[in-house]
């Protein structure tokens, strides 16, 4: 995640779940994780139960608020503008950990004396090309190349002075007119957050989809970062981002490289613009971080895949990897576009049921109907495989030719799940697959295999990616498989003479001497037959309620080291060189890393993050010991921190809004918001739709219900789709409890039942009443023993820049009563 990783330097959760109970204070913001991740709602209730606040702010009255000892209702798309107040209120109260901020942070470093701020627009923006140029975003640097500073934070150049000034517009009577949420509990909710600015104190923001499906998504973490780092938050006990991911394997998804930006480890993807390998590293290696070991990563990953063919000589078969074209993006939504555009011809879908799931679904039913052929990989029928069966679809017009794959389930098959807190376990096979069903994982090595037979053969120069390719997962005592093991310690990488495995990351080599998958797992499987990930070492509690309490020692073992492996380097809290002070002193309550001094080393109950130098040294690639965040330049969390909607984040409405940006006029919605072309992409007019609509997630459901409404029990415990709208929205309309509506947008209809509830309250508005109406995604038409309109036609294909996701959690609807059944 482009917010997390912009700051801090890696995209994923800052800490772990079992490090939770030490906050001071709980923020769930943008998750609702009660009822979505709700076996690790449990530590946030221990938190609770040891004295944390906990506040939920919602939109809804939802499973989460009823556990928090307050909720804070606010209208849905406005994060930034609420976060912004607590930045503001921080600096103007002077409430932030200005240690923490001096030494750890940029914000001492001087920017560009030609940066500006206008009225929702950063100096660089070319309209036309509808992109920034972001030359004086930069840092200003002295003739040693390296940032100026200003210690004190009172240079205006300085990146305090900017946010200073930036978010000095957010008072709370201001968040209050834009957000709903009254003067009074904005204030009480500032203090109480920005209480934990100080040494010993800790606060931990926790969000999901409601954060990241917006067209600012990366924005809104991004504001949380600045605020946590404001506050000293990152790196201590109790502290943090916890990023909570939606399916059991989202994180390990997004290490290995599912998403099409980026290789393996996060190492990015090469562009056409990038003509060699040393081309490559030399424009997307961060300097004066850890990075500069990019080489050794991105070395040892391409001898992993192409092996004796990797050479020096051959540029390690750089060639060989795909290159973006410029200026494209390959996401989902682009996908569904292109095949529209006639430009895709084929579509494998793995595990997805995108005509259900997809944002704008009617988009990318059109566009199935396109396809020259369409495989599909699941468990059960669902409404993608067959979705010439759906509405508006004439069988006798779609040539599409459908293959259906069938997959074995959760319990037949074998391999390991990251979790939110990059927790990697090790799942072990229950039943064999039933009928001809097969693992995910042995579609993928069939795949390989029979490619590489298809093109034994060829002398082409395009198919030795393939002929070259590394390909031998077979397992010798059953050859209708394939050897797990062998596909892990790959990526936890081996010496390419010996075939051993490496320790850790640490011994990887920019010489082709090292294999390596996946840089960011390597010592998962340090040595043959020790699988971390199947650990299941535990410290007994040394307390009676059972929670066990950090020593001085480091001998008790509340982050459970030895249960599972944690990436990087089984560190469990990540940038934990933050809970010490620049000497190396703990100033957290609970310490989890501090310098030793007798010993001449880094100690603690977690895995020292930070790269082995003592205190006030620095290290060769350019880090001091005296800073935590060592993926970052300088070892700097990244307050300034430039993408490509700006280096800081600021309030922008979402794509179809009740209201202009009361803060900016000249530019009221993110300008580098990426919307598509089709007769299929309509957006509404507060006029035409004049309540704001927000989707999210049930308990007893998954997704697209595919699964769980397959599941007479699931099933019957939600069987009708339904719409949440406010008491005070149904009395005006006319509407009762139970009673069959119709909710539209400009993209379509659905009809649903009315859910009539005091959980969604009238917001004050810009000084006007908006009324708020909720839809959970779960429901289709043709699959499972229960089945509804599709959510989705409602929800707009507005995109996120970053990371290309849709803006599904604010849009405007319509709705009126209708007959029984619609």
């Amino acid at each position: 995640m482009p917010g997390l990783g912009t700051s801090f330097g890696r995209g994923a959760m800052t800490t772990a779940l079992w490090d939770i109970p030490n906050a001071d204070v709980v923020v769930f913001m943008g998750s609702n994780a009660a009822e979505n991740h709700p076996i690790s709602f449990k530590w946030f209730l221990r938190a609770k139960q040891k004295g944390a606040t906990v506040i939920c702010v919602d939109p809804r009255y939802n499973r989460t608020a009823s556990k928090a000892d307050w909720w804070i209702p606010f209208r849905s798309g406005t994060d930034t503008a609420v976060l912004g107040g607590l930045i503001n209120y921080a600096i103007t109260h002077n409430k932030f950990h200005r240690e923490y901020v001096v030494k750890y942070t940029n914000a001492s470093l001087l920017v560009h004396p030609d940066f500006r701020f206008d009225d929702g627009l950063f100096s660089g923006w070319d309209p036309e090309a509808k992109k920034y140029d972001q030359s004086t975003w930069a840092f200003q640097t002295g003739p040693d190349g390296q940032p100026l500073s200003d210690p004190t934070l009172e240079h205006p150049q300085c990146v305090f002075q900017h946010i200073k000034r930036i978010y000095a517009e957010y008072t709370p009577e201001k968040v209050s007119e834009i957000s709903g949420i009254p003067v009074d509990d904005f204030i009480k909710f500032a203090e109480t957050v920005c209480a934990t600015g100080t040494a010993g104190k800790s606060a931990v923001f926790v969000y999901a989809m409601g954060w990241t499906q917006h067209t600012k998504g990366v924005q809104n973490i991004r504001t949380a970062t600045i605020l946590q780092m404001l506050l000293g938050n990152i790196g201590v006990a109790g502290g943090g981002i916890a990023a909570l991911r939606g399916h059991a394997n989202v994180q390990g998804a997004t290490d290995l490289a599912v998403l099409y930006h980026d290789l393996p480890g996060y190492l990015g993807q090469p562009t056409e613009a990038h003509k060699s390998l040393s081309d490559f590293l030399a424009k997307t290696t961060t300097k004066n971080s850890y990075w500069e070991n990019k080489p050794k990563f991105l070395i040892s990953l391409l001898k992993a895949w192409w092996g004796e063919h990797a050479t020096a000589e051959n540029d390690f078969c750089f060639d060989y990897l795909p290159k973006m074209a410029a200026g494209e993006t390959y996401s989902h939504y682009d996908i569904f576009q292109s095949i529209l555009d006639g430009r895709v011809k084929g579509l494998i879908v793995v595990g997805q049921n995108p005509a259900v799931g997809s944002a704008n679904a009617r988009k990318v039913q059109a566009a199935l109907a396109k396809l020259d052929w369409l495989v599909v990989s699941d468990l059960f029928l669902n409404e993608t495989s067959e979705f010439w069966k759906l509405e508006g679809m004439n069988p006798a017009e779609i040539q599409t030719e459908v293959i259906l794959l069938p997959a074995a389930g959760p319990l037949e098959k074998e391999g390991s799940f990251t979790n939110t807190h990059r927790l990697i376990q090790w799942k072990h096979k229950m039943i064999e697959p039933m009928g001809e069903s097969h693992s995910d994982g042995w579609y993928m090595v069939q795949i390989g295999k029979r490619l590489k037979q298809l093109y034994a053969d060829s002398t082409a120069a395009k198919d030795l990616p393939i002929k070259h390719l590394v390909w031998d997962y077979d397992d010798p005592d059953n050859p209708n498989e394939f050897d797990h093991l062998k596909v892990l310690k790959e990526i936890n990488g081996y010496d390419v003479a010996t075939g051993k495995p490496v320790s850790g990351f640490g011994a990887l080599q920019d010489d082709g001497s090292t294999a390596c998958g996946c840089w960011i797992y390597s010592g998962i499987y340090p040595e043959e037959g020790v699988n971390k990930a199947d650990a299941r070492l535990r410290a007994a509690p040394n307390r009676p309620d059972g929670w066990t309490e950090a020593k001085a020692d480091g001998s008790a073992d509340y982050l459970h080291l030895g249960w599972g492996f944690a990436w990087p380097a089984n560190r469990r809290v990540i940038y934990n060189r933050a809970s010490a002070d620049p000497s190396g002193k703990p100033w957290s309550k609970v310490p989890l890393v501090w310098w030793d001094e007798a010993e001449g080393k880094w100690t603690g109950v977690d895995v020292p993050d930070m790269l082995p130098v003592a205190p006030g040294q620095v290290h060769a690639v350019g880090v001091p010991g005296d800073t935590p965040f060592i993926m970052k330049a300088w070892g700097l969390g990244g307050i300034w921190g430039p993408l490509p909607d700006g280096p800081l984040p600021v309030h922008y409405e979402p794509r179809e809004s009740p209201t202009p940006n009361l803060l900016y006029r000249k530019q009221g919605t993110i300008p580098t918001m990426k919307i598509y072309d089709s007769e299929f992409d309509l957006f509404g007019d507060p006029e035409r739709f004049p309540y704001v609509a927000t989707t999210y997630r049930l308990t007893e459901h998954l997704t697209s219900g595919v699964m769980t409404r397959t599941l007479p029990y699931l099933a019957e415990a939600f069987a009708r789709h339904f719409c949440e709208i406010p008491r005070e929205l149904a009395q005006r309309e006319g509407i009762r409890n139970g009673d069959w509506v119709e909710v539209e947008s400009a993209r379509g209809k659905v009809r649903v039942q009315a859910m009539v509830t005091n959980r969604l309250r009238p917001l004050r508005i810009g000084g006007r009443e908006t009324f708020l109406i909720g839809l959970p995604i779960h429901w289709a038409p043709n699959s499972g023993h229960v089945q509804g309109d599709i959510t989705n036609t409602l929800t707009p294909q507005a995109v996120d820049v970053n990371v290309q996701i849709q803006e599904s959690k604010v849009f405007l609807a319509n709705l009126r009563k209708v007959s029984v059944g619609g």
